[in-house]
């Protein structure tokens, strides 16, 4: 996470629920406000979707998991057939449903490849990365794509030891990151409410 996080600067980015949360947390502090933290599985990718499509000259970046893509593979048809040139998509696959005490998913035999599913969804820019360098090099060029970009990033589930836990919930990160677009967009998301 940190070799995507050092790449970020102005982007938008959905994350999923699980470890994925405190390691980016912990791995991109300058890209917090900047980041929705989903607790959904099977709405990342959709919700990131959502803000591409809405804010087109803003780059986009998804950070799923094999077990929340898994939940909604229809958004991949979504992302072939809408082409969203702005959306970059990183899943997180260790082969299992970490956030509930690690069932394997349905990629842990080896036989799904949610790469290759999005390929023949429409999304020609889809690829597996199986090592660090592979990894930062999808990185670089899912960030510079004018097309939609997935990366399948295997990983082994281990979480960092020692990484700081995030410590707001879930309706503070939705007003944070709110109000990171209205000032970062200059526009109105949420308006004062109405008293009667």
């Amino acid at each position: 996470m940190a070799l995507l996080g050092a790449r970020l600067r102005d982007e938008l980015v959905v994350l999923s629920l699980g470890g994925a949360v405190d390691e980016w947390y912990d791995a991109a502090p300058h890209m917090r406000d900047a980041s929705l933290f989903q607790q959904q599985l099977g709405c990342v990718t959709p919700e990131a979707f959502g803000l591409a499509a809405g804010l087109p000259h803003r780059r986009i970046v998804s950070l799923d998991t094999d077990g929340g893509l898994l939940f909604n593979l229809g958004i991949l048809a979504t992302l072939g057939n809408e082409q969203p040139a702005n959306l970059f998509v990183v899943v997180w696959d260790n082969e299992q449903y970490q956030s509930i005490g690690g069932p394997a998913t349905h990629t842990a035999k080896g036989r799904v490849d949610l790469a290759a599913i999005a390929r023949g969804a429409g999304v020609a820019e889809a690829h597996t990365a199986t090592t660090l360098e592979e990894f930062d090099a999808h990185c670089a060029a899912g960030l510079a794509a004018h097309e939609p970009y997935i990366v399948v990033a295997k990983t082994d589930g281990v979480l960092k030891p020692g990484i700081r836990r995030k410590h707001s919930d879930g309706r503070e990160d939705k007003y944070i990151f709110v109000r990171h677009v209205e000032e970062t967009e200059g526009i109105v998301v949420m308006g004062p409410s109405e008293h009667n």
